[in-house]
């Protein structure tokens, strides 16, 4: 047994920066770069452009086209937006559109040709104002509604033209830049679109030293929308929202198309909007086919172009990705060389790993900027960046441990790291042990345990590995933190949708895991009023599948149990209905190794046992949180929580492992929740990771027997066995 540590180079993208030419040809070589790279407010220079290397060149398609867009206003990309509710004291109520939102951000639309998709609603009876009781005065951009209900409340929706692209804005108020506000373009318009391409053949003939664009993804950004009071700022944000695509040209065009007309209510839907944690209903599929059907089109002729000049189109994810949809069938049409995505967790990771393109590259945090997400230092004083690296990269390695990417870089601003030289060389220490990752990814794949592993959700296979955004935006759904957990596990995961289950998809599974809370896209909503969903589950775990279920899994209304598939998990939640009903007696039963130390599951009150046959593993207060239930030859688990963390993720392998009734010892699984490994059978390869911030000692059983090592915090090691 030997430790395998090397030096190489390759697979790195650095952001390089004109006038710190010494610095950036000086990390590149550290860090191994075989790329350059410029970023939002940097340029190269022609030193760093000469010295050899390959050249990406960022370019946001819809923004930095100002001098185009004031004089062609009525083309910027527009989004409904809907007042705050009013409670009318008398006959009429008068409404001042823009009192609720931020106006650096929206202007209202008032074309005849916006107008006519305007809505009031009555949101006490839930109808919509008859249009001649409502008027709108340009003077003032208010609406006036007459004739009404006292004591009713009343909203307006309307349609604002978007003149601050919202990703500028952002780095805008985080950088205090004293810049010009970029505004964005929509290429719906026939004249967008011609200049656009116009722009797109310049660009590429004054780019010769480019060898890759970087798309800012395509068009449209993901939904973020600032209020006008800093008390509440950020009204409203969804990473896979499709409600800054719509105009009145596309609304037309759609109902041309799909032969009905979307209103906007279709996309308000009484203020709560179309978040992606709701199951999507026909209308908003219908929409999202449409946009990407146009995104896909105009988007492969400027890929198209890219590749006539010579140079590859790579696509990066996040900001305008909407209508890009990487896990679509339709995605390889664009015809992208790569995709790049912006990583906080291990599920994203995942995310960029598992998308069908050529080359998957990681853009890694820190960024560099002086301030992190959120507006904490992280280039400043009062900054670690060093050890924001540590956590972010702790995250990231251990789901590149099981499924590879090609590349990994940084953004931002280079010469925030001057003063930070331990920071430099942790990077070259995380692109060091990337590249080893990488090779022995290339020898061969990493051993998996046998349970094969679905997570069943409303958007299937559509939206794998993520919900809608980074970690910290949707923290409070048990599914993120399941996905986190799993995305650095032993075992091979598939996402799946209702549809696939009626179509067969799980003779190739072992174990699905249906989470979130009710009505929700993660737990199914109305998906599970389908009879011929609950069927075959139902027969499937019989013959000896494993359904685990977490909160309120197949939760829906009308049915004589809360949880669709209550007869698996062998409980139930009373929502009031059974105040009266008793409850079975139980004591929690012990597995030895079942739930390691420092393991959690929060409780859920009003759950109870259906029959009394669930044994219940762990409670709280009184209330079960775990339980197994034997069903024929399989199995139904609930947990009333999930939370990722490293005592519960490995808590979930192993009720993974014990409701398929494996053995909780399996070889290549490290003693201690701390600690996780990997195994390259091909190349003979174990690598073990310490995910804590103390030393650990951990201890791995292998086919060749025990292997013990020492392993500083947040560290590495790669061992020939």
């Amino acid at each position: 047994m030997s430790e395998t540590n090397c030096k190489s180079t390759g697979s790195f993208t650095l952001p390089g920066e004109s006038g710190y030419e010494e610095l950036t040809l000086k990390m590149a070589e550290k860090w191994g770069a075989d790329v350059i790279r410029d970023s939002d407010g940097t340029v190269l220079s022609d030193e760093i452009l000469n010295a050899g290397y390959g050249i990406y060149s960022t370019i946001c398609i819809i923004r930095d086209h100002n001098e185009w867009a004031k004089k062609n206003l009525d083309k910027l990309q527009q989004s409904f937006l809907m007042t705050n509710p009013k409670v009318a004291d008398d006959t009429s109520v008068t409404f001042y559109l823009m009192e609720d939102f931020f106006e650096e951000q929206f202007r209202v639309n008032a074309s005849e040709a916006s107008l006519k998709y305007w809505q009031v609603y009555d949101r006490t009876t839930n109808t919509e104002v008859p249009r001649e009781k409502w008027s709108f005065s340009e003077a003032d951009e208010s609406v006036t509604v007459k004739g009404i209900t006292p004591w009713h409340k009343y909203t307006v929706s309307f349609l604002a033209y978007r003149i601050w692209e919202e990703i500028s804005m952002y780095n805008h108020t985080t950088n205090n830049w004293e810049k010009e506000h970029l505004m964005q373009l929509d290429p719906r318009h026939k004249e967008t679109q011609e200049y656009m391409l116009e722009w797109m053949e310049n660009w590429c003939k004054t780019h010769p030293d480019t060898t890759v664009v970087r798309f800012t993804s395509m068009f449209y950004n993901f939904v973020w929308i600032w209020g006008s009071s800093e008390r509440n700022r950020h009204l409203f944000s969804d990473w896979g929202s499709y409600d800054f695509t719509v105009s009145p040209l596309a609304l037309d065009e759609f109902a041309q198309e799909y032969g009905y007309s979307l209103t906007a209510e279709d996309f308000i839907n009484k203020g709560n909007l179309h978040v992606t944690h709701m199951p999507a209903d026909q209308h908003k599929l219908d929409w999202m086919d449409f946009i990407h059907d146009f995104v896909i089109k105009f988007g492969k002729k400027l890929v198209d172009m890219v590749h006539e000049y010579g140079k590859q189109a790579y696509v990066f994810y996040d900001d305008s990705w909407v209508g890009v949809e990487p896990y679509s069938k339709r995605f390889k049409e664009f015809g992208f060389d790569g995709i790049i995505k912006c990583v906080f967790s291990g599920y994203e990771a995942r995310l960029c790993a598992g998308v069908d393109a050529p080359t998957h590259e990681l853009r890694l945090h820190p960024y560099l900027f002086p301030v992190g997400l959120g507006g904490a230092p992280t280039f400043m004083e009062g900054g670690d960046p060093t050890l924001e690296a540590k956590k972010f990269w702790n995250s990231i390695r251990r789901a590149l441990l099981r499924e590879p990417v090609d590349r990994i870089g940084l953004g931002g601003y280079l010469h925030l790291v001057e003063p930070y030289p331990d920071f430099c060389d942790y990077i070259e220490k995380v692109s060091d042990e990337f590249r080893q990752i990488k090779e022995f990814h290339k020898s061969g794949k990493p051993m998996v345990l046998k349970p094969r592993v679905a997570v069943l959700t409303a958007w299937g296979s559509l939206r794998s590995w993520t919900l809608s955004g980074h970690f910290h935006e949707t923290y409070m759904h048990d599914l993120i933190h399941i996905n986190e957990s799993l995305s650095g596990s032993p075992f091979d995961v598939s996402y799946i949708s209702f549809a696939d289950v009626k179509n067969g998809v799980l003779k190739d599974v072992d174990v699905v895991i249906n989470a979130g809370y009710a009505g929700s896209a993660w737990s199914g909503g109305d998906n599970w009023k389908d009879e011929q969903v609950v069927e075959v589950l139902t027969k499937w775990v019989h013959e000896g599948g494993v359904l685990i279920g977490v909160n309120e899994p197949s939760a829906v209304e009308g049915y004589d149990n809360f949880f669709r598939m209550a007869h698996v998990f062998g409980v139930d939640k009373d929502n009031g209905e059974r105040v009266c009903h008793g409850k079975w007696s139980y004591e929690v039963k012990s597995v030895e190794g079942l739930l390691p130390a420092d393991s959690m599951i929060k409780g859920k009150d009003h759950i109870y046992l259906t029959d009394g046959k669930a044994d219940v593993l762990a409670e709280e207060n009184g209330v079960p949180t775990l339980t197994s239930y034997d069903f024929g030859k399989g199995r139904g688990i609930y947990l009333s929580s999930f939370e990722t963390n490293l005592a519960n993720t490995r808590m979930l392998y192993e009720i993974i492992l014990y409701a398929c009734k494996e053995n909780l010892e399996q070889n290549y699984l490290t003693d201690s929740p701390m600690t996780e490994c990997a195994y390259y059978p091909e190349s003979n390869t174990l690598v073990v990771i310490n995910n804590s911030d103390t030393k650990q000692r951990p201890v791995i059983m292998t086919d060749n027997g025990k292997v013990e090592i020492d392993i500083d915090a947040y560290d590495t090691k790669m061992i020939q066995l």
